[in-house]
This record gives C-alpha cells, sequence and structure tokens, in this order.
C-alpha cells in the first residue's frame, strides 16, 4: 500500500463523492450506523468517539465497494505520520488515505492540532491584519502550514438535544481560495461581522488569527499556540455553524438518529461473557450485516 502526501486530499474527494452516493441511495445504512455509535453516549461522554473510529471503519469495510478500511489504533500513537485515527484503502489502485476521525456537537471543530505549535507564531511575523492577496498565498504555501494539504478530516456533528447527526467535511482548497483577510484577535476580543471589525469581548481568554472572505465572513481560525497551550488552545479550527458554506455534507444534510438501548445491553453482556460467547455473536451479527448488503439486489456497486 502506498501514500501520497500531495494526492491524498484529491484520493479522500473521491472518497467522499463514492460515501455521498452510496448515502443517497441507501440512507438507512448509514443512519443505522450513526444511531448505534451516538448511543455510545449513553454509556459516557467520550465513549462515542472511539466507537465512531471502530465503527466508520467497519462501515467502509463492509459496505462500500472498491474501498476498505482499518483502525490504526492507540498504541500506533507516537508513530504516527498523520494525525489519522484511520486509513482508507481503495482496492482499485491500492492507495491508502489517512483519515482524521472527528465526533463533535455542532459548534467549535478542531481540524488540526498543529502538534509542534508552527501556525500561529507564522501568522505573528505578518502583524495584526493579512490583506495582501500574494502574502496569504505564500502563508498557505509556507512549511507551518503545509500540514493542511494533507489533513483529511471526518467529522461526525451531532445536535444531541434534537437527536440529529451529519458528516460534514470542511473544504481545505475553498478555504484557501475565499480567504481575504487574517485577522489577530487578543484576549478580550472578537471580530463584528456586521462591521468587519476587532472589538472588545471579555469572554476570549486567549487569542487567535481569524481567517475571513471577501464578504467578512468567518471562514476558521488559528488559535494561541504556544509551547503552555493545550490541546483546546492551539491548532487550526473552523466553526460549524458560521462557516457552513466551508463543509460539504456526505450525509446529504442532517439525519435523525434513535438511541438503540439494546445495543448497550449487548455491550454489558459482551463485558461479562467468554470470547468463545463472542465469536457465537460475532457470527450473528455479521450474517445480518449480510442480509442488510443483499436487500438491496444492485448492491453497492456506485
Amino acid at each position: 500500500m502506498t501514500t501520497n502526501n500531495q494526492n491524498t486530499s484529491a484520493l479522500y474527494k473521491e472518497f467522499q463523492k463514492r460515501f455521498k452516493l452510496l448515502a443517497s441511495k441507501r440512507k438507512f445504512i448509514v443512519e443505522n450506523t450513526l444511531s448505534n455509535i451516538f448511543t455510545m453516549r449513553l454509556i459516557g461522554n467520550k465513549t462515542h468517539g472511539d466507537m465512531a473510529e471502530i465503527g466508520i471503519a467497519e462501515f467502509i469495510h463492509q459496505f462500500m465497494y472498491d474501498f476498505d478500511s482499518r483502525h490504526v489504533g492507540k498504541d500506533l500513537f507516537r508513530a504516527k505520520e498523520h494525525e489519522e485515527d484511520i486509513i482508507i484503502i481503495n482496492e482499485l489502485t491500492n492507495e491508502v488515505i489517512p483519515v482524521s476521525l472527528k465526533a463533535y456537537g455542532d459548534g467549535p471543530l478542531q481540524l488540526s492540532t498543529d502538534k509542534d505549535s508552527k501556525m500561529f507564531p507564522k501568522l505573528c511575523e505578518y502583524g495584526n491584519e493579512i490583506t495582501d492577496a500574494q502574502t496569504i498565498r505564500s502563508i498557505f504555501k509556507s512549511e507551518a502550514f503545509l500540514s493542511l494539504n494533507s489533513v483529511n478530516v471526518m467529522p461526525l456533528i451531532y445536535r444531541e438535544h434534537e437527536k440529529k447527526c451529519n458528516i460534514m467535511v470542511f473544504d481545505f482548497d475553498k478555504m484557501k481560495r475565499k480567504t481575504k483577510k487574517i485577522l489577530f484577535v487578543d484576549k478580550g476580543q472578537k471580530y463584528d461581522e456586521e462591521t468587519q471589525s476587532v472589538t472588545t469581548y471579555k469572554g476570549r481568554s486567549h487569542p487567535i488569527y481569524m481567517f475571513v472572505d471577501g464578504d467578512g465572513k468567518y471562514i476558521c481560525e488559528v488559535r494561541y499556540g504556544n509551547a503552555s497551550a493545550n490541546a483546546l488552545q492551539r491548532g487550526f479550527w473552523t466553526h460549524t455553524q458560521n462557516a457552513i458554506n466551508y463543509f460539504d455534507s456526505l450525509t446529504n444534510g442532517w439525519i435523525s438518529y434513535e438511541h438503540n438501548l439494546t445495543l448497550v445491553q449487548l455491550f454489558r453482556l459482551a463485558l461479562n461473557s467468554t470470547e468463545h460467547g463472542h465469536k457465537s455473536a460475532n457470527a450473528i451479527l455479521q450474517t445480518d450485516i449480510d442480509n442488510l448488503i443483499k436487500s438491496d439486489t444492485t448492491k453497492f456497486n456506485l
């Protein structure tokens, strides 16, 4: 299997098209998997994120023709070349796409951790307001921002009270094309879209650089970023509600989900049963998945 950092973005976009087509033709199987994933929030507020990684990898393996997927695993974290949680394999070309899978509520969304804290210091070199088009292009081409060319993020976004979810993928290429201004917003400040200016605001405790388009609309931001910053105070972020025009929905919009209480009971039993019992249960579950596939004679040759 091969990975080409320069080409993963194009490969991932092709995968996205195939996923959207599958979701439009076989909406039920997407709803079913997402319902099961978000049911995990009944077990723990963070449990669904880990379950999403193995669940989506298995979804691709079981249901997507010409694609396979594997969960990378936490034990390999320190050896990761990318910020991936799963890898997607194009079985026709044998090419590999590393994907970072996020499960977030509808709102702020981290797209890259910027683990080496290069982005924020790079922007500081240019002052508080960057508007020159050539300078902005050079920033995106700089070593500090090169990682964005190979960041493939699959965010599973949910609205818990409404029991709705959406797989929303941020369009990095569109962001780069549309960014017309990069503004420094200090702690104690905010950006006002109506006046397109930075004003006083008590709620912000750390500075950011904000990217806005030609209409003065928010696109994304780079947070803080020095050595003392934690994961929530650094990296490349956006906001799913404020930057909706820069997302593409792989589920073709918001879909409703239901909690599966039987699945919770299954976990209770599984944690107290033997591997022999797990093997028997696995065989039954695989038969159920096979029946889902067979229920459509066209299968998933999309």
